[in-house]
């Protein structure tokens, strides 16, 4: 499972500790059960042209976004000279749905990215976003906590959970934060899910009296052909 982690502080915005946050996914990843089935694509000071050519090429699973977001406005990328150049939420929405084949969850470690993730949750299974701002702690122990319950066979909800219990247990009073958005099904995915269970359910059709019957205790011997055989012993 590819994890692309996109990190962005352009230079005129406040200083997030973004390495110690990807050091902590390295770790808990590291020390997981199935360290071997994940493999982490790190892009700094991510553009507009980097996101776009990192998804395209590496095709992962999971993208994880860290840095600042800018409510309705979009997430900050850097620029060509490292200032901020705002994504809107529009764009990434329409570049998910391009990906969605691909792409199972989605997580924007970023300050008030609930309106990304609502818009996202449309087209990719799982979105985590945040619906106030979050604090560096928040953020580096609730993705820590993630990855490590991803690592460790956690579904994505129960990993989402985890994180949640992690910033708890470390006194920082933003559990609540971190915000998950599960796609519905479409009706016509969940009918032929619908249709494909009754089917495996359903006991094969047999049609009576197809083959050769040989009967034993009677007059009657090597019936073959179909229909109704009516059978009446005789009594001795």
């Amino acid at each position: 499972m590819k994890i692309l982690l996109l990190a962005a502080n352009p230079v005129n915005t406040y200083k997030l500790r973004l390495d110690e946050e990807v050091r902590d996914i390295y770790e808990a990843l590291e020390r997981a059960k199935m360290r071997d089935q994940f493999e982490i694509i790190p892009q700094w000071a991510v553009r507009s042209n980097d996101l776009l050519h990192a998804l395209v090429k590496h095709k992962p699973q999971i993208v994880h976004f860290s840095g600042h977001g800018a409510g309705d406005q979009g997430l900050a990328l850097e620029d060509d000279s490292g200032q901020t150049q705002l994504v809107s939420t529009e764009v990434l929405t329409q570049l998910f749905k391009l990906l969605k084949e691909k792409i199972n969850c989605v997580l924007l470690n970023a300050c008030y990215s609930e309106a990304q993730a609502e818009a996202i949750h449309q087209h990719i299974d799982y979105v985590i976003g945040m619906n106030q701002a979050i604090g560096d702690r928040a953020a580096i122990k609730f993705a820590g906590a993630f990855y490590q319950g991803l690592g460790n066979e956690l579904s994505i909800e129960d990993a989402y959970e985890l994180g949640r219990i992690a910033i708890q247990l470390a006194g920082i009073p933003e559990s609540l934060t971190p915000i998950l958005k599960i796609r519905a099904k479409p009706p016509a995915e969940s009918k032929t899910s619908s249709q494909q269970e009754q089917k495996q359910d359903k006991p094969e059709d047999i049609s009576p009296f197809s083959n050769l019957f040989n009967i034993s205790n009677s007059s009657i011997k090597n019936v073959s052909g179909s229909g109704t055989i009516n059978y009446h012993e005789s009594s001795s």
